[in-house]
């Protein structure tokens, strides 16, 4: 019996999903618009769902490698170590998928809109401020998840969020307003580089507006990426989307005329009502009703979600190359391996004064601060396999050590003063009470504050946190998280001195039950809350200074929870560290001169007063399972730091601008703009060693500008033959350690040219380990593009006729100094570029 022609894989993607297209019905195929996709049992084609979560790993799908955040991958400047990342993360995709048919081949990773803010709440989601970089590495992240075969693609990347997306305060009404020079210069080339090597076969629209119209009804737009693809790019609705437009945006007056404009607009895939598609379904009917939509527009937009089936193999029976991949591919030990080195090659030594790094072989090492041995994973991350924290990989690297941990929590009891009783928790925190007579181990809470008042109370009784998500109250979280975060609460202190508690979770103040004393989160009012004379049993600051003066050397170790203050939703209130973690910090730095400040983080902070001045200080993101083994492969000097930062961290607010403007060239913001030095500088890492920048050379101190465009030309180019200019930069390494360098190389144009330019562009980097006393050429070469501002007054003949075209890419003639150095803020050496008036 021959095979249908759309299972057979002799034929191109196009015409297998033509041939499928073909074999449905009208209804099915309006059907296939919702992302719960039903089965269509007559052609043996199964249900289908878009999206798979797999931002730095498999998740939400159970246990999984837990990489590094993206802005933790995006220090390592490895894209083959993104692209291997990639891969593991869609292997393990695929063996989920071997586990349950309905995980989607279609993952939704990766996050390529800019860390042009450090107050964007979803900043651990996104690489780099450079729309370039960001772009390079997506690339890479894509490539991985893409896989290298010809014909299959172990996984359908899908990039999010389509466009100018970076601010979660009211995202879904906020319109990012953006002149054709923000789009082209700074959002645009964040996306194209992926699409145009053929490495992303989807995108995600974004909430927001852009320009005062819906982000997810700009056909312009749409049409623009969807030329640079080799393919056909299925695009897909975030969440909910679809109903903003009309409910919250107001763009469209129903349901219908939405449906409408969301496909006419070039989106294929609607994310909207969960799995329920009978809105969607109906919606959709009532626009072809009214001739709103056309059969044609329903077919285009299906035809591509079939395309993207098409790829992912999902067709090919026995001729899918990926069909061997079983559970047993989840956390192998070849996975497990590449996370540390992972988390190893993100660690960023931001300073070094005092040589403390590497550690010397210590016999007693205190680890203290709420982050001292704790791993934290974020709302996008899987379920790690294992964890090992910083004090376990320290004590695991020097076994013969005495490593102490201190949290700095303070150890409290709760006493009920309507009942004289204390508050307590069983075993396993199923029950909580005010039921003890005494303030003993049942009644024990250790209170940790994360900064603007946000506290969690863990119970020495069952050694999870207390969380108001269940009713009566429980102990027995094991982590924050959740949508809604149950396990926070801030207290609200009387005039008497007592408590009362609010759970942030729902808003409503804890309440001691009467006669069975069970406490319960459902008081309106702070009249109605119970009342709590608060104990300290144990002073988590005066453990902290007792640990660090006993100790050879401390780490401090800080940070954020990454679902706290900070988040999908929520914008962070300001870039400081919070002030017990910085007393933490003064505690044990005034005990002990030997101290590491160990800063775990999302996103960048402002090293305020008590921190600024911290000698020795290291830097990862959460770098999941192994982010202890990783840091402690680092301190130790076991592993030469390599990392470098791909997004500045400023000396004050005032440098990062404001989060709701999205023309960083006004704002002065981002390296590319900023006229004063950062704390830590793009680009900046150090070494263990002392690398010296000697000076660079131009193959060709001239070139021709290339012909005005619309092609946003890549961080690295697709051709080589494109990487015109070639430079030589020569460094050394003066010092007695290996040194792993990342040598950048940036463009900074004269001053006096017609259209005023960045201040400095990265152009070009590469990766090079140099011996003790070793001296190299590297050679670095960049395409003149690379050069190019967008100039409003010009035409290019036979581009697209619409208000995105209005103008081009073009490079000025002039000199360009060209400048290399380890980080935007220190280019030491350089040589000028002559740029000549070439085509028009």
């Amino acid at each position: 019996m021959t095979a249908e022609p759309f299972r057979d894989t002799s034929l191109t993607v196009a015409q297998r999903a033509q041939d499928l297209l073909s074999r449905l019905t009208a209804d099915e195929r309006i059907a296939m618009l919702h992302q719960a996709a039903p089965a269509v049992e007559r052609l043996q084609v199964s249900a289908f769902h878009t999206g798979c979560e797999a931002l730095h790993g498999a998740a939400w799908l159970g246990t999984a490698t837990v990489f590094p955040q993206p802005v933790g991958m995006a220090a390592t400047w490895d894209v083959d170590l993104i692209e291997r990342i990639g891969e593991v993360a869609a292997t393990e995709v695929r063996a989920k998928r071997a586990e349950n048919p309905l995980v989607s081949l279609n993952v939704w990773a990766p996050v390529v809109n800019t860390l042009r803010h450090p107050a964007w709440g979803r900043n651990e989601e996104g690489y780099s401020e450079d729309p370039h970089v960001t772009g390079h590495f997506g690339a890479a992240y894509s490539q991985g998840l893409r896989g290298r075969h010809e014909r299959v693609w172990r996984t359908v990347p899908a990039l999010k969020h389509f466009l100018g997306y970076s601010n979660e305060t009211d995202r879904s009404a906020t319109s990012s307003e953006m002149s054709l020079r923000t789009l082209h210069e700074e959002e645009l080339p964040a996306f194209r580089d992926a699409i145009e090597r053929g490495v992303a076969g989807g995108m995600m629209l974004a909430y927001n507006q852009v320009n005062g119209t819906p982000a997810h009804t700009q056909p312009e737009l749409v049409d623009e990426a969807r030329s640079w693809a080799p393919g056909s790019l299925a695009v897909v609705s975030d969440a909910g989307a679809p109903t903003f437009v009309v409910k919250v945006q107001r763009a469209q007056p129903d349901h219908e005329h939405a449906a409408a404009a969301l496909v006419r607009s070039g989106m294929d895939s609607f994310t909207d009502d969960g799995a329920d598609a009978e809105p969607t379904i109906a919606h959709v009917r009532r626009a072809l009703e009214a001739g709103l939509l056309s059969q044609d527009d329903v077919d285009r937009a299906v035809a591509r979600v079939l395309e993207m089936r098409v790829r992912s193999g999902e067709f090919d029976g026995a001729d899918d190359p990926y069909a061997g991949i079983t559970a047993d591919d989840i956390d192998a030990p070849a996975s497990r391996a590449l996370a540390r080195e992972v988390v190893a090659r993100s660690v960023v030594v931001l300073r070094n004064d005092a040589a403390l790094l590497p550690l010397a072989a210590p016999a007693s090492v205190a680890v203290v601060g709420p982050l001292a041995d704790l791993v934290l994973t974020d709302w996008y991350a899987g379920t790690p396999p294992y964890a090992v924290g910083i004090a376990q990989g320290i004590g695991a690297r020097y076994p013969s050590a005495a490593v102490r941990v201190e949290t700095g929590a303070d150890t409290i009891a709760l006493r009920d003063l309507a009942s004289g009783r204390y508050v307590a928790a069983d075993h396993d925190g199923a029950a909580v009470d005010a039921s003890a007579d005494a303030a003993g181990e049942a009644a024990m809470w250790d209170l940790t504050d994360w900064g603007d008042g946000i506290l969690t109370l863990r119970s020495h009784a069952s050694g999870r946190l207390l969380t108001g998500g269940a009713w009566p109250m429980r102990a027995d979280a094991d982590r924050v998280g959740g949508w809604v975060v149950q396990e926070t609460f801030r207290k609200h202190v009387h005039a008497d001195g007592s408590w009362s508690l609010l759970h942030l979770g729902s808003g409503r103040w804890v309440k001691v039950s009467r006669e069975v004393g069970l406490l319960v989160a459902e008081g309106i009012t702070v009249g109605d809350a119970s009342r709590f004379a608060a104990r300290v049993i144990r002073s988590g600051q005066a453990a902290v200074v007792e640990a660090a003066a006993e100790a050879d050397v401390v780490i401090v170790a800080v940070g954020n929870d990454p679902h706290l203050s900070g988040r999908e939703t929520e914008d962070r209130p300001h870039l400081m560290l919070p002030e017990s973690a910085v007393a933490v910090w003064r505690a044990a730095r005034e005990q002990n001169a030997d101290a590491v400040l160990a800063i775990v983080s999302s996103y960048p902070y402002v090293l305020g007063e008590g921190m600024a001045d911290a000698g020795t200080i290291v830097w990862s993101s959460h770098g999941g399972q192994e982010l202890g083994n990783g840091v402690a492969d680092v301190l130790s000097g076991d592993v030469p730091p390599s990392g470098r930062l791909a997004q500045s961290w400023p000396t004050d607010a005032a440098q990062a601008g404001d989060l709701f403007d999205y023309d960083t060239l006004r704002q002065g913001a981002t390296y590319r703009h900023q006229p004063s030095p950062y704390a830590f500088a793009f680009g900046h890492g150090l070494t263990l060693s002392e690398v010296a920048y000697l000076g660079v050379t131009l193959d060709d101190p001239a070139v021709e500008a290339p012909a005005p465009s619309h092609r946003h030309a890549p961080l690295v180019a697709t051709d080589p033959s494109d990487a015109s200019v070639r430079t030589t930069v020569r460094v050394a390494n003066r010092g007695a350690r290996v040194a792993e360098e990342l040598v950048q190389l940036y463009a900074l144009a004269p001053s006096d040219l017609p259209i005023p330019t960045p201040r400095r562009v990265l152009v070009g980097y590469r990766r090079v380990r140099l011996e003790p006393g070793e001296e190299r050429d590297v050679e670095i070469g960049f395409d003149p593009a690379r050069l190019a501002v967008w100039d409003d007054g010009i035409r290019v003949e036979g581009a697209v006729d619409d208000w995105l075209h209005q103008g081009a890419l073009r490079v000025q003639a002039g000199a360009y100094r060209v400048a290399a150095g380890p980080s935007a803020d220190d280019l030491s050496v350089g040589a000028v570029l002559q740029v000549t008036e070439g085509g028009v």
